[in-house]
Formats: structure tokens, C-alpha cells, sequence
């Protein structure tokens, strides 16, 4: 299959530009098969940024990696529908997968120090995937290098170009990351908890910088956080998962102000937030996450949820919807808007 091949469909314009159906994706090389992704159905319309939010071990980052099919092979069982520009990523061949990474998706991933080749200049990698995926010199790669630099304001560029990741803050290689991730031109961008370890300032700066770049160039974002702040700012949508599944999805203020299911309100309230006494202690969800190797027959949350009663821990909820875009995974949606 030629790089032709790899580009995608054109879509009705009210078709998601990603469409994720009965996403599971299934570890294999421990002792017992660990189900990651349960049945994750997620949709992601073009110049929308959607944020996954979940404690770790939720599944976040799992998903965010099967957009790219960067799990291993030997180890992984994947099944369902993934859908970016109308191409099952699934089916991609070997070739098809690597004109695909980088093109029409690309990642900016927790850790630049470790994501970025250590031996090589970052305007020699930067410039090695604009070549790879379009035919032009080694001069006009390291101009367009130079572009991207300024356009996530990094200061001295051309200077910058010749550095090796070591030799830059961590705010500045997060910045050249986001540089490498939009080198191609591609059409979905996923971050994955892209300012976690920033200091506050520059998280603020760096998450100014992919909303104004996301609007900018029209793309489609996932943006994998632990930050319910973060994810208020930047995105459109949020989805939380708890234990491989998508348990609330909604618009992100009208999510925030009316949580459904008790696990985002217990999120929520685990927070601090303006109106907290100094000195307050935080509120804290009990229990631990399930073992993803052995999950109980009903509701994943059901040990941890004060609202939960025998017919959570007994059936798993279906999806109720609560508000043409704004559902939620419980049996309990009624008691948890009185809750809150």
C-alpha cells in the first residue's frame, strides 16, 4: 500500500473525524490476561479537543496509544473499530502505519527527555520526520524546523535547532515536542499529559499554547490529564474512565457544574479548589481501583461508591443517557443529581 492510500476519506462534515466503537485492549504477557480498555466507544469531531480524565491505571494513556498502534504486537490483543479520517487504523498494514504515524495522527508524549533520541539534535529529528513524510531537502526541512520553532516560541531557533534534548529546560523541550508532534501537518493531535511534569507557570504556558495552536491549524485533540483544571481549559468534551471505560461524557463546564456518575463527583470533590479553608483536608475516594485481570460482574466503581447498592455490585450499567450530549454509565443517575 502506497502513501496515497494512507489519506483519508473525505467524511460528511457532521461525521466524527475519529470514531472509536467497542475499542478493548487486552495485555497477554503476565500471568493473566489484564482487559486495559473495556468497550471504550469514543467520537472526536474535527477542530474539537476532547480531554481524558481518570486516576492512573484508567486506561487513558492505553487508549491515547492505540490511536497509533504503539502497543506490542507479541502482547496485545486489540478488538473493535478505531476510525481517523475514515481509515480503520486496525487494518492498517505495516507501511500503511507508518505513513499513517506522524501524517494524519501524531502524539506529544508525558516525557520529552525520554520520547526525543538523546544522540541527535532536535532539529535533526524534527527535520528527519518532515522528510520522511514529504519530498523536500535537507535546507527546506530545517527552515520549516525553524517555522515550528518560532510558532511554539521557543526563544534563539536557529540556535535552538542545534541542541541536543538534555541541553533544554523542560519547558522547552515539552515546546519542541509539541514542534515534533506538528511537523507533518497532522490532522489529530494527541497529548498525552503533556504538563505533568512542568511547574505551574509553565503548564499554564504550555496549555495556552496547544489551545491557540489546536484553533490556529483545525485540529482534532485528545488530551489524556489528571488535571480536572487543565481539562476545563482546553477542551470542548470530557470523557472520564474508570477501569477501561468511558463512565461520563459531556460538554466540560456542563460536566463540571452537574456531574451523574458518583465517581466524577467524587473526582470533583477530591480537588482543591477557591472556596477550600486553609488547612482543610481533601476529601479522598476510598478503596482502591479493580484489578483489571479479575473485574467484578456489575459496576467497576461499585466498592468504592457510597450511593452503590446489591444491583450495582450484580448488573453493569448500560449507558443512560442524560442530555443529547451528556451521558453517563450508572444505575444510580437519578440519586447522584441529588447528591451533588
Amino acid at each position: 500500500m502506497n502513501a496515497s492510500s494512507t489519506a483519508p476519506s473525505p467524511a460528511p462534515n457532521d461525521a466524527p473525524f475519529v470514531d472509536i466503537r467497542s475499542l478493548t485492549v487486552t495485555f497477554t504477557g503476565g500471568r493473566k490476561p489484564v482487559q486495559a480498555v473495556g468497550g471504550v466507544d469514543l467520537q472526536v469531531r474535527r477542530g474539537e479537543v476532547v480531554a481524558l480524565i481518570g486516576e492512573s491505571g484508567s486506561g487513558k494513556s492505553v487508549t491515547l496509544r492505540s490511536l497509533l498502534r504503539l502497543h506490542p504486537l507479541r502482547r496485545t490483543q486489540m478488538a473493535g473499530q478505531m476510525l481517523v479520517g475514515g481509515q480503520d487504523v486496525l487494518a492498517l498494514s505495516n507501511g500503511a502505519l507508518a505513513d499513517y504515524r506522524g501524517k494524519v495522527a501524531s502524539m506529544i508524549f508525558q516525557e520529552p527527555l525520554l520520547a526525543l533520541d538523546p544522540v541527535y539534535t532536535v532539529g535533526a529529528q524534527i527535520a528527519e520526520a518532515i522528510r520522511r513524510h514529504e519530498p523536500v531537502s535537507a535546507s527546506a526541512a530545517r527552515a520549516r524546523a525553524r517555522e515550528l520553532f518560532e510558532r511554539v516560541q521557543i526563544p534563539s531557533p536557529e540556535r535552538r535547532l542545534d541542541a541536543y534534548p538534555h541541553e533544554m529546560s523542560g519547558g522547552m523541550r515539552q515546546r519542541a515536542m509539541i514542534a515534533l508532534a506538528l511537523a507533518c501537518r497532522p490532522q489529530l493531535l494527541l497529548a498525552d499529559e503533556p504538563t505533568t511534569a512542568l511547574d505551574a507557570t509553565v503548564q499554564i504556558q504550555v496549555l495556552l499554547l496547544l489551545r491557540e495552536l489546536q484553533r490556529e491549524l483545525g485540529l482534532a485533540v485528545i488530551f489524556v490529564t489528571h488535571d480536572i483544571g487543565a481539562a476545563v481549559e482546553v477542551a470542548d468534551r470530557i470523557a472520564v474512565m474508570y477501569a477501561g471505560r468511558i463512565v461520563e461524557e459531556g460538554p466540560a463546564r456542563a460536566l463540571i457544574r452537574e456531574p451523574r456518575h458518583p465517581y466524577t463527583v467524587a473526582l470533583l470533590k477530591s480537588r482543591a479548589h477557591g472556596t477550600m479553608a486553609k488547612g482543610g483536608r481533601l476529601a479522598t475516594i476510598p478503596g482502591a481501583p479493580p484489578d483489571l485481570s479479575a473485574l467484578p460482574p456489575g459496576c467497576a466503581f461499585a466498592e468504592r461508591c457510597t450511593l452503590a447498592d446489591e444491583r450495582c455490585r450484580a448488573v453493569r450499567p448500560d449507558v443512560v443517557r442524560l442530555a443529547p450530549d451528556h451521558s453517563a454509565r450508572c444505575l444510580r443517575t437519578a440519586d447522584t443529581a441529588l447528591a451533588t
